[in-house]
């Protein structure tokens, strides 16, 4: 934040010409409401119609996003799903119903091995086996030792992210939404 605060302080302080300030005035504001974690924007009123604006403006036809040039951002990325759990990989949604074509990652997958030295149980290798749990299990094959879990992935509460540059030279993803 205080990244921010600093070059808003130059835009004041150096004066940018008056219309490429008003032009991107908005987009800083938004920048910097985004970039708010801890309250979140919702939680800092000043923040209010910057974000409230935005998200009217959204809903218009031929919507631009407001940019701030100052600040190195432009238009946020977005990535509607949170990571997997802890030993779980993404993959991509359920092959039966989309045919393999859409490529998103909407699952979590991982393999269980469950023989740990015995002898394999005789099972059918095709078999699925849903469960109440919400995790869709599949055997990897007859008289393996192994199967594959599957669950939906988790969508993210705040989908919405800039990468902003920080001051050690990398960069830092600041996730936001834009609910009311």
């Amino acid at each position: 934040m205080r990244q921010f605060r600093a070059i808003l302080l130059a835009l004041s302080v150096f004066g940018l010409p008056l219309q490429a300030a008003q032009a991107s005035e908005w987009g800083c504001e938004v920048l910097l409401c985004a970039a708010s974690d801890n309250p979140s924007w919702h939680g800092v009123e000043s923040c209010h119609p910057p974000m409230e604006r935005l998200i009217t403006a959204m809903k218009r036809p031929g919507f631009s996003w407001p940019t701030c040039p100052e600040g190195g951002a432009g238009k946020p990325g977005y990535d509607q799903y949170a990571d997997c759990r802890a030993g779980w990989q993404p993959v991509a949604g359920d092959q039966d119903y989309d045919h393999g074509r859409s490529g998103e990652l909407s699952r979590c997958s991982r393999t269980v091995r469950v023989c740990n030295g015995r002898t394999p149980q005789n099972a059918d290798s095709d078999r699925k086996e849903d469960t109440r749990d919400g995790i869709t299990r599949e055997l990897l094959g007859r008289n393996s030792c192994e199967y594959r879990e599957y669950v939906a992935r988790p969508l993210r509460a705040q989908p919405y992210y800039f990468d902003i540059k920080s001051e050690q030279g990398g960069t830092e993803r600041h996730y936001f939404d834009l609910r009311h």
